[in-house]
């Protein structure tokens, strides 16, 4: 445990940043599932695509994906759609 003032604000911060993360993968990845199952029973892929691509993008925003493999799960929600 921590003695130092800042130390002791280090820890509480890095906490709640954890948990705020780890909400929002969480979030993400049901998303992520929710699609997968959506997508062949939906009449309207369109917006089950588009849900899918504004996860994907928040995500990305978030820091919580890189970039590029944002854009490469983009592909494959793109591809699976067209299936």
């Amino acid at each position: 445990m921590p003695n130092i003032k800042s130390a002791k604000k280090r820890v509480i911060v890095t906490a709640t940043k954890s948990a705020q993360n780890k909400m929002t993968k969480t979030a993400f990845k049901t998303e992520m599932k929710k699609f997968a199952a959506d997508i062949a029973a939906a009449d309207d892929k369109q917006a089950v695509v588009n849900a899918a691509y504004k996860a994907v993008d928040q995500a990305c925003a978030n820091g919580l994906l890189h970039k590029n493999n944002a854009a490469r799960k983009k592909s494959a929600i793109a591809r699976a759609a067209a299936q």
